[in-house]
């Protein structure tokens, strides 16, 4: 199935909204590869660029290679920057906290997933304290943990996210679920996300109407989570359709970064 992006001109650039996408699919310690993550990867990214945010894109990330991405985009923060983080690739809970899983990881413990894996919550401290003045996060990262044998113990899927304030959290599935994607070129999220972006404009009504076409496409096997704190609106997608804003509401707009590495 392929899902729809953004259409029309791009638009203008605005050093205020941000975005790094990162999508993992080769883990070299899963049974097979995730070629479907990378797909949505790029769609994002492509639809996003075309809606004006400046992109950061990887994939198969290392710890390095996200622990850099990170830094470097928190360097751009500004006061009023809309910042959205993407991950698509193998999550784990331990502990209550979910860990984003690098393609390097070498994990044989709970304690090398705490170790080596990228913390969502610091994550989402960390944009905090950079500035940034309304946080996006939408992960897709509730497989099966291609681990979970090497544990004495382990939890399926992710743990709730805490949002923090004024932030909007879209989870592929609700806490402890585990998503077994069909043979498709998007990712059952992915399909409905890209095609909400096409005919929504607020990002909370994106993410809630995303959630709904999963339920409804899945027949209710997968059901995303949506976690938000936001205190005012956010019209993400207004460059494009000209409705206009008002001063209270953050306006996005971007253009690619020179780091995109999906090949």
């Amino acid at each position: 199935m392929n899902a729809p992006t953004s259409s029309g001109e791009s638009a203008p650039l605005d050093t205020n909204r941000l975005a790094l996408v990162i999508g993992n699919s080769t883990y070299p310690d899963a049974g097979s590869p995730l070629p479907q993550l990378t797909r949505d990867a790029e769609g994002l990214t492509n639809a996003l660029r075309k809606d004006g945010f400046l992109v950061d894109a990887i994939d198969n990330a290392t710890h390095s290679d996200m622990t850099r991405a990170i830094d470097n985009l928190r360097t751009r923060v500004h006061p009023n920057s809309i910042v959205l983080v993407y991950f698509g690739g193998y999550g784990i809970q331990s502990g209550g906290q979910n860990y984003l899983i690098p393609v390097d990881a070498k994990i044989w413990s709970e304690e090398d997933v705490r170790r080596q894996g990228v913390s969502i919550d610091r994550l989402l401290s960390q944009l905090k304290a950079s500035g940034a003045r309304v946080r996006l996060v939408i992960i897709e990262a509730s497989r099966r943990n291609p681990y979970e044998r090497r544990f004495r113990t382990y939890s399926h899927g992710l743990a709730p996210i805490q949002a923090g304030e004024n932030a909007l959290i879209l989870s592929s599935a609700a806490p402890g679920q585990v998503v077994e994607e069909p043979d498709e070129l998007h990712s059952q999220l992915m399909t409905a996300l890209l095609t909400q972006m096409c005919s929504s404009n607020g990002i909370e009504e994106v993410f809630n109407n995303t959630r709904k076409a999963v339920v409804a496409a899945t027949q209710g096997q997968q059901t995303p989570a949506v976690s938000s704190t936001l205190t005012e609106t956010v019209n993400l997608w207004a460059a494009r359709s000209g409705v206009p804003v008002a001063s209270s509401a953050l306006q996005p707009s971007l253009a690619a970064s020179d780091h995109t590495d999906f090949r």
